[in-house]
């Protein structure tokens, strides 16, 4: 299988992609929890149906320690009793925040003032940022249709 497009390799989309990192590297450096962090990515990488994203970022948080039973229930996290509340409200965070388009009020104040009981403000600008980030990189990967299943951990830096 290849994809589309070679967006990785191509000149135009690398420029793109050296913005988007960048924005992303200011969240990976962020007081918000790295475990939340991957948490977050492969909940929108499974909604959006991004296998590269959810091959990539299953793969770094197990790298990292997370185990495999928390990874496999992030798609049910909501019946699951292995989620402190903060990760379940970036959670619900994040799936609001990734579905904006099959709700017409956007993101709901009782996702949002759960979240706010758990992350201070700068926590809440990453959490903002990192769903806005990670469902961009979904959209390049589904669009391109980019191949999944191959990644290494570290793979990217």
């Amino acid at each position: 299988m290849e994809s589309r497009l070679n967006f990785f390799g191509h000149p135009l989309a690398g420029k793109v992609l050296k913005h988007i990192n960048s924005a992303n590297k200011v969240i990976a450096d962020s007081t918000l929890p790295a475990a939340t962090q991957e948490l977050v990515k492969i909940r929108s990488s499974q909604i959006n149906g991004c296998g590269f994203c959810t091959d990539m970022h299953t793969k770094d948080a197990a790298h990292a320690g997370e185990t495999p039973q928390r990874l496999n229930l992030v798609a049910a996290w909501r019946e699951a009793t292995v989620f402190t509340d903060a990760e379940r409200a970036a959670l619900e965070l994040t799936e609001q925040g990734t579905r904006i388009a099959d709700a017409a009020g956007g993101v709901t104040d009782e996702a949002w003032e759960n979240a706010a009981k758990h992350f201070d403000e700068d926590q809440l600008a990453a959490l903002v940022s990192l769903i806005a980030v990670i469902n961009a990189y979904n959209r390049v990967n589904v669009i391109v249709q980019q191949p999944a299943g191959d990644y290494q951990p570290g793979q990217f830096g």
